[in-house]
């Protein structure tokens, strides 16, 4: 028997009056995946997530985690699944023990100190564990946060923007937990604006934008088909290069080829301009290049979407 996937939504729709939010999403993501989803302010990344948690009613469509519909079996779904929010929303008179175990309590689960005391360990919030969550600066409150959606110890965990605000190495300190997890079986879905998180994290990607998935691949193919490995060739008469009609900056000459055809064509075509600078005379001295990332892709697929 095939086991279903961690999560899956399909045809799922949300309006806001004349604002469409979400537009037929159809995605299914693995059980064990890091999966990134990326897009840009009101891409509709948070009503999907908040449909995921059944904050939000969906228009139509389906959703599940773990096998459980989203709205059929509420329950289930959601002892299934821990989001971490982007919003800072905490309560004030409790301090970050008690916080937890009420937040245990919420899912009928007592007696699991040990765990709490190995979440705040791996979040270091041991040396914080009786202090009132009022008191806390911006980043303490956000390892609350994602402590507090690791105490069911869900299959599936959901981390929206959860390192905005956050220190360096804090959020060094978090990857660490959270890879952990995702090695431990755990899967994770990712929203994050720090692209190089998501490329350095993720295995997949989905990319939104007005409510739809614009790309989707693994995070290797997606830089591969989409971006430009950019050259820049140092010569020592850049008026000379600049006589052949080359693009010239400084005393280099800037040359792109498609990171899909870099192994072919382009290749072939970046050797041509060597031949062409050397035989009028330019003096080539060097080449230096500029790798692809996932910051570029994302531009590129935003530009284009």
């Amino acid at each position: 028997m095939t086991r279903s996937p961690a999560i899956r939504v399909a045809a799922l729709t949300k309006r806001y009056g004349s604002l469409q939010a979400l537009a037929g999403i159809d995605l299914e993501i693995a059980r064990g995946e890091f999966f990134g989803l990326l897009g840009p302010n009101g891409a509709g990344k948070t009503t999907l997530i908040s449909a995921l948690a059944g904050l939000v009613r969906a228009d139509g469509g389906t959703l599940e985690v773990m096998g459980h519909d989203v709205v059929a079996d509420p329950h289930n779904a959601r002892l299934k699944l821990g989001v971490v929010p982007q919003e800072l929303v905490f309560d004030p008179f409790f301090s970050v023990r008690e916080v937890l175990k009420f937040q245990s309590g919420y899912y009928g689960i007592r007696g699991n100190d040990d765990w709490i005391d190995e979440i705040l360990s791996r979040l270091d919030l041991l040396s914080k564990a009786d202090t009132n969550m009022r008191t806390l600066s911006g980043g303490m409150k956000r390892r609350v946060l994602v402590a507090q959606a690791l105490v069911h110890r869900p299959p599936v965990i959901v981390l929206d923007e959860p390192t905005a605000g956050v220190d360096v190495e804090l959020r060094q300190g978090l990857w660490e937990f959270v890879k952990q997890l995702n090695a431990d079986g755990h899967t994770v879905v990712l929203t994050t604006h720090y692209l190089e998180e998501a490329e350095a994290l993720c295995g997949r990607i989905a990319m939104m934008k007005a409510g739809r998935i614009v790309a989707l691949d693994t995070t290797a193919n997606l830089i591969s088909r989409f971006s430009t490995r950019n050259f820049r060739v140092k010569v020592e008469r850049p008026d000379v290069a600049k006589a052949l009609g080359e693009t010239v900056s400084g005393d280099c000459v800037a040359f792109g080829i498609d990171a899909a055809a870099s192994g072919g064509k382009g290749m072939e075509a970046l050797e041509a301009l060597l031949a062409r600078l050397r035989e009028a005379g330019a003096g080539v001295c060097g080449v230096s290049v500029d790798e692809p990332d996932l910051e570029q892709v994302f531009v590129e697929v935003m530009r284009h979407a």
